[in-house]
């Protein structure tokens, strides 16, 4: 065989960004995708790097650690961020996507590329060979258990959920005011809450009726992707300390911030769907009409999606896999994506430009960019590697990140903000050295 061939299993976001990197870089690569032959629970196209859940790609600032990872990803020339860019709509300080513009973006560059030839099918097997498994959280059955069988894995899950759209045209927006958090512009629609109108609207949550998902355990579900219902159920006031919080969000109206709010975010380019931000369920259709029908200006709102939940399955990755994604015991036969325990559409991606880098390099025997752990995307690769008897998925955080050492005799920047900017700046510093190393991309 070729050594300038490899193959990847999956065409979610990591298993594109690894094929583009593989493809850009001379390698020949034999993308397999079981779609549209078959669809796990969670897709409802046959397009590549389907967004199954929120539209968001969260932060874009680099005092935010996925700001950051975005930032440190353009540099090395990611498919997932350019296309990210070219179809973003409007977000306040958070980068989303038109979905389906994004999908088909993806999409569109991925067949396109004159080495990379695409297989529509079930992987059913691991072939020898250099490989990346970007199956995501949502492997099928029969490749779970193939992976379940490797030299030392065992495979973990969690269940994660998304959250309901509707409609815009059916929303009473004169019950609304627009305004981004802390006056960052007005991306977002609010519906304010009163204390007695938040009371009515918790207590039918907590006894609204929630649809059976197999082998659902309350303890198991991903802490980023906490049901509404879930919340809750933790406290009453839980969900106005999280996703339903008013703080920088003053109602132009009063002058004041409300009791609770809900935030709605663009949903596609053409400004006529919007997601229920941090409104993850698993409640049954008719009851998210019903409850979330409670919401101010949400009375009469058609939904283009109901919330689902889902289980996820990951890998328990210290031991299994190196701080470059690769298997341990076997050579050139790496894993990204969500499977591997990173957590969010932007880790999955990077996970994935990671592998491809590494592999790339191998097969086209040049240096082997080593991205350490002051990087985001570093910071990620450690760990999935370090030995955690209670490893769970994580996103990335400045937690993850190595902080600035402590110099005798010279000042930390006091400020929270300016310290994670001087974090994030060294970081960069480190990631255009490493592409410049490594040559970049063709």
């Amino acid at each position: 065989m070729n050594d300038r061939n490899a193959t990847v299993i999956g065409a979610g976001l990591a298993g594109c960004e690894a094929a583009w990197q593989l493809a850009q870089r001379g390698i020949h690569v034999r993308l397999i995708e079981m779609k549209p032959r078959k669809m796990s629970p969670a897709h409802h196209t046959d397009q590549f790097a389907e967004l199954v859940c929120s539209n968001s790609f969260r932060g874009d600032r680099l005092s935010n650690a996925v700001g950051l990872l975005k930032e440190e990803m353009r540099i090395l020339g990611s498919l997932i961020m350019k296309c990210a860019d070219e179809t973003r709509v409007p977000a306040g300080g958070a980068l989303a996507v038109d979905r389906d513009s994004f999908s088909g973006l993806v999409t569109s560059y991925i067949s396109g590329h004159p080495l990379i030839d695409i297989v529509h099918e079930e992987a059913v097997a691991i072939p020898d060979g250099p490989v990346i498994i970007a199956t995501g959280p949502l492997t099928s059955d029969a490749f779970a258990e193939v992976i379940r069988n490797l030299p030392g894995m065992s495979t973990l899950n969690f269940y994660d959920a998304a959250a309901p759209i509707v409609l815009k045209e059916s929303l009473d927006e004169s019950r609304l005011f627009r305004l981004s958090r802390y006056n960052r512009g007005n991306d977002y629609l609010n519906a304010p809450m009163t204390e007695e109108e938040y009371g009515i609207f918790i207590n039918e949550l907590i006894h609204a009726e929630t649809a059976e998902v197999h082998g659902f355990e309350e303890s198991r579900v991903f802490e980023g992707c906490m049901p509404i219902e879930s919340m809750a159920k933790r406290g009453f006031m839980v969900p106005a300390f999280g996703p339903m919080k008013p703080v920088g969000l003053t109602d132009p109206r009063t002058g004041k911030e409300p009791f609770a709010v809900v935030q709605l975010r663009q949903d596609n380019a053409s400004d006529t769907m919007y997601n229920l931000v941090g409104f993850q369920t698993r409640l049954k259709f008719g009851e998210q009409k019903r409850v979330f029908g409670l919401i101010p200006g949400l009375e009469h709102a058609e939904f283009a999606r109901y919330g689902v939940m889902h289980r996820n399955t990951f890998l328990n990755s210290p031991g299994f896999l190196n701080a470059s994604f690769e298997m341990i015991s076997r050579e050139n036969c790496f894993f990204a994506g969500q499977i591997t325990g990173v957590e969010g559409y932007v880790e999955s991606a990077g996970s994935g430009l990671v592998a491809g880098m590494t592999l790339a390099a191998r097969l086209n025997h040049t240096e082997v960019p080593v991205f350490p752990s002051c990087t985001a995307l570093g910071a990620m690769g450690k760990h999935v590697s370090t030995p955690n008897p209670n490893f769970q998925p994580m996103n990335c955080s400045f937690g993850l990140i190595d902080p600035l050492p402590v110099v005798p005799g010279e000042k930390r920047p006091l400020k929270k903000q300016d310290r994670y900017e001087a974090v994030a700046q060294r970081a960069l510093a480190c990631v255009r050295d490493i592409q410049s190393k490594t040559g970049g991309i063709s």
